[in-house]
Order: structure tokens, then sequence, then C-alpha cells
């Protein structure tokens, strides 16, 4: 973790009493993880759209698993950005519908063209593009630490 620095805050009263209401209704330990979680949300969100930044993110959807060739369409469409989509799970939450989470890196433009054309594919009930952060260096992480773990990184 990186070395920590305060500063002070000014606030109009009932801001502060609303912020300490999220604060209560989010379980954060402090004031003071409220705001560094706020801030990294908004980080990374405007890493997010703005297009060349690298960013990580999931898109969740929920298809018809009966339309005709939707599958097919779903997969040819992750295997054409192997650079992009990183993960993805699979889960039947019924007789019809499945939901998939898929795990993308990219540039922020990108991702969102790619998570688009999944979600207009006929058959696709809903789709949420969700950012996870962004991607300093364009390895996915920037998280010095003592200990070492094995990060591959694709070509």
């Amino acid at each position: 973790m990186s070395d920590l620095s305060r500063f002070s805050v000014s606030l109009e009263a009932d801001l502060l009493e609303e912020f300490d209401t999220f604060v209560r209704d989010g379980a954060f330990a402090t004031r003071s993880e409220a705001i560094r979680q706020l801030l990294r949300q908004t980080l990374t969100r405007d890493a997010f759209e703005g297009d060349a930044t690298v960013v990580t993110a999931t898109l969740t959807i929920v298809y018809d698993h009966h339309r005709p060739h939707l599958v097919e369409k779903l997969l040819e469409l992750q295997h054409q950005h192997p650079g992009q989509v990183v993960a993805s799970m699979h889960v039947h939450l019924d007789h019809d519908r499945c939901l998939e989470v898929i795990v993308l890196r990219g540039a922020g433009g990108d991702l969102r063209k790619l998570a688009a054309a999944l979600r207009g594919l006929k058959g696709v009930h809903t789709g949420e593009l969700t950012l996870a952060g962004s991607s300093a260096g364009g390895h996915g992480h920037d998280h010095p630490h003592p200990h070492s773990h094995p990060h591959p990184h694709h070509p």
C-alpha cells in the first residue's frame, strides 16, 4: 500500500449528513474508506469513457438458449476478440434462459463496441457492461506488494 496523505474537505452540513448516511448504509469502516472507493470509481469511470485507456470490465448477459444459432454467434464473437475476452462463466437460470458473465480487458472504446455487438444479438434479453478497473501500464495489474505470484501475459 502506498503512503497515506491527509487532506481536509469542507462540506455543507446537509451534504455531510447525506454522506454519513451513505457511509453507514454502505457499511464502510470510515469516511476515508468511502471517499477512497468513490474516488476510485470516479477515476475508473473516467478512464473507461476514454477510448484508449486499458480497462477491465465484465459483460453480464441473459439470453434465450433455445434461440437458433445464438450460442454459436456469442461464441464466434468472443473468439474473434481473443485479446479482449479474458474469461467467461455460464449459468443455467431456468429451462429457457442462461446467464453469461464475460470478463473483458482492453481499450474502453473497443470493449464498448464488443459489448454492443454481443448485446445486440437476437435472443439476448439483457446485457450490462460494468467497469471493474483501469489497468495501469496495460498489463491489468498495478499493485506493488512484497509477495510474488505469476501474472500470465498474453502476446
